[in-house]
């Protein structure tokens, strides 16, 4: 069975270190502040200019000032800090975050990552993404496996203009968790309920199968 968005955010959330910077992209990957496992402290950190974003507010807590950047409202954490958006990018192209999550419509076995335009619909530009992928150490892809009409968002190579080139090592998708090396997708987990064959079948680039295929801790 496919994750749902709220899961996809939950098995991301497994990759926070404490003490990471991160960075969370506007979709499934804003989702992700409000499953950061217990134990763990990190500092999330929005290009509008917020380090250290909390979950997302209660009815009572919402303040429309206090905004990410998708223009979502958003909790400010014990210690955040707010500043300039120039500050904030100054942050992002000095490599000083840890982690970047962010959403795309395609990657494939080089590390390419197409996340920002297709064509014929209106796209209000690429944000900060292009800058998170040159500055970020690490970058985590999530989203569903294939579009709607079933066609695999995982290639041999982007059809889409790229966002960045040769960034990306891994992608957690509704189906599964792959790494990226050698040109080539490698299967670490399958989503449970999810069989490695429908996993085969969606995914156009290379994929290196491995004997046992463990299913995601949720």
């Amino acid at each position: 069975m496919a994750l749902t968005r709220e899961q996809l955010a939950q098995r991301v959330a497994q990759e926070l270190q404490d003490g990471y910077y991160v960075n969370l992209g506007i979709g499934i990957p804003t989702l992700v502040a409000n499953y950061i496992p217990q134990g763990v402290e990190v500092m999330l950190q929005s290009e509008n200019g917020l380090l250290g974003m909390g979950p997302f507010p209660t009815e009572s807590e919402i303040d429309a000032d206090m905004i990410n950047a998708g223009k979502q409202t958003v909790t400010a954490a014990t210690g955040a800090s707010i500043f300039s958006s120039a500050e904030s990018f100054a942050m992002i192209r000095g490599g000083h975050v840890d982690l970047t999550v962010l959403g795309a419509f395609e990657v494939d076995i080089a590390g390419n990552i197409a996340s920002w335009m297709i064509p014929g619909k209106l796209i209000k530009g690429m944000g900060g993404a292009m800058d998170l992928v040159a500055g970020a150490n690490n970058i985590i892809v999530t989203m569903t496996h294939a579009s709607k009409h079933g066609e695999s968002k995982l290639l041999t190579k982007c059809s889409l203009p790229l966002t960045g080139a040769g960034c990306i090592k891994k992608v957690v998708t509704d189906l599964a968790y792959i790494e990226i090396a050698d040109n080539k997708f490698w299967l670490k987990e399958r989503a449970p309920g999810v069989s490695v064959d429908d996993i085969v079948r969606l995914t156009e680039g290379e994929l290196v199968v491995p004997e046992h295929v463990p299913e995601m801790s949720l």
